[in-house]
C-alpha cells in the first residue's frame, strides 16, 4: 500500500466535472465495485436496493449545509464563515485574501467587519460590530471546482439552496454537503432500513494534501453526534451500509475510541488511508473524489488503491459525472 501522494492521482477531463445537478436526484448513474471479484458493474442509483440485503442498515449523515458564503456590500470580498469563536468573532476564508490583511475593514449585510489575526491555514479572524444572520442573504458554499459565469451562477443559486442539501438534512452546521446523500429521494429512503448520524463537514474534508508522504497530513477536527437509538441500531445491525465518507469517519472513529458504537457527541480528526482495517462499515456508497484527496484515499483504503484507480479510469472512459453534483459508486 502506497503512502505517496503521487500514487493517488488520475487524469480527469475538465468537462466531466458536474457543474450543476441533474433535473432529478435519483437519475444519477452508479458504478458498482465488487471487491471480492474485482468486478465493475454499471447501474443507476434507482437500482440501489437491488444490490443490498434485506437486513442491511443504511447509515446517513443528516448534517445541514449553512449558507455561509457571503459578499461584502461593495462586492469586493467573498467570505466563507467557517467557525464562530466568540460573540461577533468568526474564523473565515476570504477572497482575495491578499487584499484583506489585518486591520482591513469592509461592510457585510450593513455590518462593519474588520480583519483580525491571520491564522496559519490562511483563514482570517473577522471582527464584527454586531451579530449578523448567516442564513439571510447567504449563498451555498459550493466547492471551487464548480466554476460558473456570474450570470449562470445567479441562475442556479436558488436551485443550489435546495439541491446542494440532502432531502433529510436536519442539523445545521456543515460547510459542504455530504454529497453521497444528495442522490436520495424521500421515496427511496423510505424503502430502506436506515438511521442517521451527524457530522458537520468542515474544512478538513476538502483541504488539499500538501505533503508527499500522506501519513504526515493532519486532518482538522470535525464535530459529530450519534443518538442512542441510532447507536443501538448500528450496534445490532447485520451489515452496515455507510452513505458517504463522513459517515465512515464517524463510525470508524467511535469504534476505535470505545471498542464499540455508542451514543454521544464529540470531535474526530481521523484520517483513513491504506492500509486501514475497517471495523464497522462493510458497504460504502460514495461519489467520485478529487485526485490526491483524503476522500480518494479513504475509498482506496476500502476498495484497494489499484482497483479504485482502475474504476476511475473506466468512469472517465464511460463519461460519468464527477464530484459533488456528479454520479456515485457503490463499493460492495
Amino acid at each position: 500500500m502506497s503512502t505517496r501522494l503521487a500514487d493517488y492521482n488520475y487524469e480527469l477531463p475538465r468537462e466531466l466535472i458536474a457543474q450543476h445537478p441533474l433535473p432529478r436526484r435519483e437519475d444519477s448513474r452508479m458504478m458498482v465495485l465488487h471487491r471480492d471479484r474485482q468486478k465493475i458493474e454499471h447501474a443507476h442509483f434507482v437500482d440501489l436496493k437491488k444490490f443490498l440485503r434485506d437486513d442491511d442498515l443504511v447509515v446517513l449523515n443528516n448534517s445541514r449545509v449553512l449558507p455561509a458564503r457571503h459578499f461584502s456590500n461593495d462586492g469586493k470580498f467573498e467570505f466563507l464563515f467557517v467557525e464562530k469563536t466568540a460573540p461577533c468573532r468568526w474564523k473565515a476564508l476570504v477572497k482575495p485574501s491578499r487584499r484583506f490583511g489585518k486591520g482591513t475593514a469592509t461592510v457585510i449585510q450593513g455590518v462593519h467587519a474588520e480583519a483580525g489575526e491571520i491564522f496559519e491555514d490562511g483563514s482570517r479572524e473577522i471582527l464584527l460590530s454586531e451579530e449578523i444572520d448567516l442564513r439571510r442573504g447567504g449563498a451555498m458554499p459550493l466547492p471551487p471546482y464548480i466554476k460558473r459565469s456570474a450570470v449562470v451562477d445567479r441562475h442556479y443559486q436558488t436551485e443550489d439552496q435546495a439541491r446542494y442539501q440532502t432531502v433529510f438534512a436536519k442539523y445545521e452546521g456543515s460547510l459542504a454537503a455530504p454529497t453521497a446523500g444528495l442522490h436520495f429521494t424521500p421515496q427511496i429512503l423510505e424503502s430502506l432500513s436506515h438511521v442517521f448520524i451527524t457530522l458537520h463537514v468542515g474544512t478538513a474534508t476538502f483541504r488539499p494534501v500538501k505533503v508527499e508522504d500522506v501519513t504526515q497530513h493532519q486532518m482538522h477536527p470535525e464535530r459529530f453526534s450519534i443518538s442512542p437509538d441510532a447507536a443501538e441500531a448500528i450496534a445490532n445491525a447485520k451489515r452496515i451500509v455507510a452513505v458517504g465518507t463522513t459517515t465512515v469517519r464517524v463510525l470508524e472513529s467511535v469504534h476505535r475510541s470505545f471498542g464499540k458504537i455508542q451514543d454521544g457527541a464529540g470531535e474526530t480528526n481521523i484520517f483513513i488511508y491504506p492500509p486501514f482495517q475497517f471495523r464497522v462499515v462493510e458497504v460504502l456508497l460514495t461519489n467520485f473524489h478529487l485526485p490526491r484527496s483524503t476522500l480518494l484515499m479513504l475509498a482506496s483504503a476500502f476498495a484497494g488503491r489499484e482497483f479504485i484507480l482502475q474504476a476511475y479510469k473506466e468512469a472517465v472512459r464511460e463519461r460519468y459525472r464527477f464530484f459533488s453534483y456528479g454520479d456515485c459508486t457503490l463499493i460492495l
